[in-house]
């Protein structure tokens, strides 16, 4: 009899050793590198993501084994709701403790976000929402703040222009407030080094600039030539002749329509009753319609000098124009250039 229980115990023993075995085994498996040639060493957590959401997305990036291994390790040691929203470095060696430990130690990276020049202000915030830290509203309230346009003495119902096109780094713990006013905060450092006594002229007068330079920046792709531009749009602001540029229709359909950007500007378009419309009416619209770099930024604040009048693509792919002192001159170009028709106009002095 006693025999026979130790022989039980026994077997009890080199099973229960068997199992142990065999769970180190399947811990040191799951806990190990995936090793997957698909890795990406970026990962996102979104505010108030799950950790279901968390441990899925990171098994179908290849940076864990198992979701539910995780699931389980963030259970037994009461982990569950540290997860930190943000952007994580994650290396390739990592194991899934070493994945667990960085994301509710919070350390993040910065993160990289590159604005163009010429993007309107909901385009700027949408393509801060595509990097899953701020969503676009949160933006769009933070370019309407009025304590920021106070400190920074522009007047105007909203930041739209003075989000200066760069480069930024970021990170989860930066709120929305903050990111916009570094932006702003950029536009003024700029403008110190491209105008340095700018601090001179009217905050109406500057706000005027900062609107011409907003349609200076759609309308030229060659950068000699803005400062022409600039030229054309200025000589017939002092005649109160229309400025007639397309970027302002183009934010009347973008920006307070919120349609898609259209592909050519008709007639129709051109008709539309808005204050923002420089074909029905002159002078400059309410409002800057992008946010212009340091190229359009100079030619608003310093044009050439030139009796030019109008302006018209002379070649769609280099975006060259040929500019034109008589309305004759501009026409015969357009049908030239523009209809393949008639005879080249004089080239410009």
């Amino acid at each position: 009899m006693a025999i026979q229980i130790v022989k039980t115990f026994f077997i009890f023993l080199c099973v229960l050793f068997v199992m142990m075995i065999f769970f180190g085994i399947g811990v040191v498996y799951l806990n190990s590198p995936p090793g997957t040639k698909s890795y990406n060493n970026t990962f996102i957590i979104k505010k108030g993501e799950s950790l279901i959401n968390i441990s899925n997305n990171l098994e179908s990036k290849g940076i864990i084994r198992s979701a539910i291994f995780l699931r389980i390790v963030s259970k037994l040691l009461e982990t569950e709701k540290d997860f930190r929203a943000g952007y994580y470095k994650m290396e390739k060696g990592f194991s899934t403790f070493d994945v667990h430990n960085l994301l509710i130690s919070g350390k993040q990276t910065q993160i990289r976000i590159t604005i163009p020049e010429g993007w309107t202000k909901t385009k700027i915030a949408r393509h801060f929402e595509d990097y899953g830290i701020y969503r676009t509203e949160e933006i769009l309230k933070a370019i309407q703040s009025e304590n920021l346009m106070k400190k920074y003495g522009i007047r105007a119902n909203n930041l739209e222009g003075y989000l200066f096109p760069d480069t930024y780094f970021i990170n989860e713990s930066l709120a929305a407030e903050e990111i916009i006013e570094r932006m702003v905060k950029n536009f003024f450092i700029n403008l110190k080094e491209i105008v340095p006594d700018y601090e001179s002229m009217s905050r109406k007068q500057i706000h005027n600039n900062v609107i011409m330079a907003s349609i200076i920046e759609k309308e030229y792709r060659i950068s000699e030539e803005a400062p022409i531009i600039s030229s054309v749009f200025y000589n017939r602001l002092k005649t109160q002749i229309g400025l007639e540029s397309c970027a302002t229709i183009e934010y009347i359909i973008t920006e307070i329509y919120g349609e898609p950007h259209p592909e050519t500007i008709t007639a129709e378009m051109k008709a539309i009753d808005s204050p923002y419309n420089t074909y029905m009416w002159y002078g400059l619209p309410p409002g800057p319609v992008t946010n212009p770099g340091r190229i359009a930024l100079a030619a608003s604040f310093r044009p050439a000098q030139t009796d030019y009048w109008y302006f018209c693509v002379k070649n769609s792919e280099t975006g060259e124009h040929y500019f034109s002192r008589t309305l004759e001159e501009h026409n015969q170009a357009k049908w030239y250039y523009l209809k393949g028709r008639g005879l080249p106009p004089k080239e410009n002095d």
